[in-house]
């Protein structure tokens, strides 16, 4: 049976994110707290077995929250589906990152569905992060970091890590998309309609293994990228912190400013999204992870 993501869900996830007011920054800590209260009052209805905030404190003193909701499956083994929902300064963030929390809200609504059916093997974790964004990315006190350093000290095996980063921008226009990299150029299409599954090319196995089992599960064409971590894109998201610790860990991406005008800018607004091919997305990475349950019993 397959489980098809509904594109009004995420237009509405969207429309609730990019309507805040003021941004979601980390100056911002009423919108960030009304942002955490929406994923956690959206995975409250879906009957998860756990289902908390996850409070920390960074250098300032400043507190701020994830929210972790989880399915507990057959199998210690854990799958983390991820997504931050902070923006960069003051701007909407349609695409960065309310497309890719819309992604994972709608991701765990199908897996509930599923899993009223069919017993989970893996268990499933869904996770709101805090702090993706400047001036906390790259640091310690990222949320994903925080909620890496948890699973290390707790020693939870990670079976993947799998970001959502920016779902929803894609343009069928001749030359709408850019690769710095002249390798990059000559392996993929000039044109923005693709996803990529973006790993460290330490982890290029489990890369290409999930571009793969994605595809199967979705039209729209899904290129596997792994390289060195220091070369951008493929670092640039909370997968980068499960991955300092050796964890399997990628990012599903759009490929973010090589193909987006509107990153991180005023004009990153839900007007230039395009839903149906996020949806599309969504089908890749549920059906991906109901096959691998599937494929474990």
């Amino acid at each position: 049976m397959a489980y098809t993501s509904h594109t009004q869900r995420l237009y509405q996830d969207v429309e609730f994110f990019t309507s805040l007011q003021p941004a979601r920054n980390y100056r911002n800590k009423q919108s960030l707290e009304a942002a955490s209260r929406h994923i956690y009052d959206e995975l409250y209805k879906l009957s998860f077995d756990k289902i908390d905030y996850q409070e920390f404190t960074v250098g300032s003193g400043e507190k701020y929250r994830n929210v972790s909701a989880l399915y507990k499956g057959l199998r210690e083994d854990r799958i983390i589906i991820g997504a931050h929902y902070d923006v960069c300064g003051d701007q909407p963030g349609a695409d960065d990152n309310a497309s890719a929390v819309a992604g994972m809200l709608e991701t765990a609504r199908l897996i509930h569905e599923y899993q009223q059916k069919e017993k989970l093997n893996y268990t499933l974790e869904f996770v709101g992060y805090c702090l993706e964004e400047p001036p906390f990315f790259g640091t310690d006190e990222m949320g994903s970091a925080v909620h890496a350093r948890r699973m290390l000290d707790e020693k939870v095996p990670i079976k993947y890590m799998i970001a959502y980063e920016m779902i929803g921008y894609f343009s069928d226009a001749p030359n709408s998309q850019n690769f710095p990299d002249p390798a990059l150029k000559s392996m993929f299409p000039n044109t923005g309609n693709f996803i990529v599954i973006a790993g460290h090319s330490s982890q290029s196995e489990v890369v290409e293994t999930l571009a793969t089992r994605m595809q199967e599960h979705c039209t729209i064409p899904v290129y596997p990228v792994a390289f060195p971590v220091t070369n951008g894109l493929a670092n640039l998201s909370d997968h980068r912190s499960y991955i300092k610790h050796g964890f399997n860990a990628v990012m599903v991406n759009d490929t973010s400013f090589l193909r987006n005008p509107h990153y991180h800018m005023p004009t990153d607004t839900i007007d230039t999204l395009d839903f149906g091919r996020m949806g599309d997305v969504v089908n890749g990475v549920t059906g991906l992870l109901i096959s691998m349950n599937e494929e474990s019993k």
